[in-house]
């Protein structure tokens, strides 16, 4: 029997806050999001203060281990474990921030924030969090994109934000930014020109696309930060995530410059990755679901291409990605994508794996399935 005094699912800031009181070894969960990762490195830089020793791990389809009584298992946006943050009501980085402060503990500001951008919320949602920061004069608002780079075609090319024309192609990038007239030391009125650009290119297909791109303009800037902006700090979060768990972690949990290389790295890795699947996808519609074939993905960059093909391709309102041994859904409204996914998995493959929630779900085999036959698993499992 483990150390937390209950199995919670969706646990609050204070039954956490409780559980890691008393644990003498906590061993994190997390799934493979921007949002978890955040929220990982919230908790544990916490429980370095108090002296906690701590385990991490990110996993697309992460399977919690039962703890003992030697260690609590907190599962980050997956259930499982001993106690877990899973709502999709609210970002996993906001309810770690609150658990830290419960703990006695101030969190980071930024990298909450950060994980709040990477759940797709905006900053302001996290008002508590975003007066911190401007408390610390660490984020300050300004015309442009949300980017973690100063180096403006770097940023735009490999964002996983937007999914433009340009996007996942630097020199494109870079000849779109010369006509402009744009360039990393413009003052604020080319800035706007900039973001009035993105938003038209960018939202062009859909009513739903103009509002996903909303997101990445007019960011907070961080200017004493390892990134540019909040927005492209969450971006690189998820990336890495998905990309290189390992150096993800390393990077939610120390603030040495050192692994900045490796994390931008990855990021450029996934954005090119994600943008050159979805460009190559093949589709189908169905009612209500638009289903997205691609080759060469594993579930983290599944994820990725299922929400920007949800945010700027999709004329419905959920989406499922698939690959040969890897699937990714992800949808609109809160319709149990999590529980639809797990139902398909087990309807192909009994040893697959799936993780999710309400709006978003990944699953991973251990050999090819039958594509046709997930998808109509999928379907009536909708």
């Amino acid at each position: 029997m483990s150390t937390a005094p209950a199995t919670a699912e969706d646990a609050d800031a204070g039954e956490l806050a409780v559980a890691l009181r008393s644990a003498p070894f906590v061993r994190v969960v997390a799934a493979a999001t921007g949002d978890s990762l955040a929220a990982s490195g919230v908790l544990v830089r916490a429980l370095r203060e108090r002296s906690t020793p701590f385990q991490v791990r990110v996993d697309p389809t992460p399977d919690p281990p039962p703890g003992d009584d030697d260690e609590l298992v907190v599962g980050l946006g997956v259930g499982g474990g001993d106690v877990a943050l899973t709502s999709d009501d609210r970002p996993a980085s906001v309810a770690a921030a609150e658990t830290a402060r419960e703990l006695g503990v101030e969190p980071d500001p930024t990298l909450a924030l950060a994980g709040v951008t990477a759940a797709g919320r905006p900053v302001g949602d996290a008002a508590s969090l975003l007066e911190s920061a401007e408390r610390h004069t660490t984020v300050d608002r300004r015309p442009g994109v949300a980017i973690p780079t100063a180096d403006l075609a770097d940023g735009l090319a490999h964002s996983t934000l937007v999914a433009a024309p340009v996007s996942g192609d630097h020199d494109a990038t870079r000849a779109a930014l010369d006509e402009l007239g744009v360039s990393a030391d413009s003052d604020d009125e080319a800035r706007r020109r900039l973001a009035s650009w993105l938003a038209v290119e960018a939202s062009a297909s859909s009513a739903r696309a103009a509002e996903a791109v909303e997101r990445v303009l007019h960011p907070y800037t961080t200017p004493d930060g390892r990134f540019a902006t909040v927005g492209g700090f969450g971006d690189v979060l998820d990336a890495v995530a998905r990309e290189r768990p390992g150096t993800g972690v390393a990077l939610a949990i120390r603030d040495a410059e050192s692994t900045r290389t490796a994390v931008l790295d990855a990021w450029r890795t996934h954005g090119r990755a994600v943008h050159a699947a979805l460009s190559d996808a093949t589709t189908g519609r169905y009612d209500g679901l638009l289903v997205a074939r691609v080759e060469g993905c594993g579930p983290g960059r599944l994820g990725t291409v299922a929400r920007l093909c949800r945010d700027f391709r999709s004329p419905e309102p959920v989406v499922l990605v698939v690959a040969g041994e890897a699937a990714a859904t992800a949808g609109t409204e809160a319709v149990g994508l999590g529980r639809t996914m797990a139902e398909a998995v087990e309807a192909v493959d009994v040893d697959g794996r799936s993780t999710g929630g309400s709006r978003r779900a990944t699953a991973q085999f251990d050999d090819a399935v039958d594509v046709s036959r997930l998808i109509t698993a999928f379907r009536e499992a909708l």
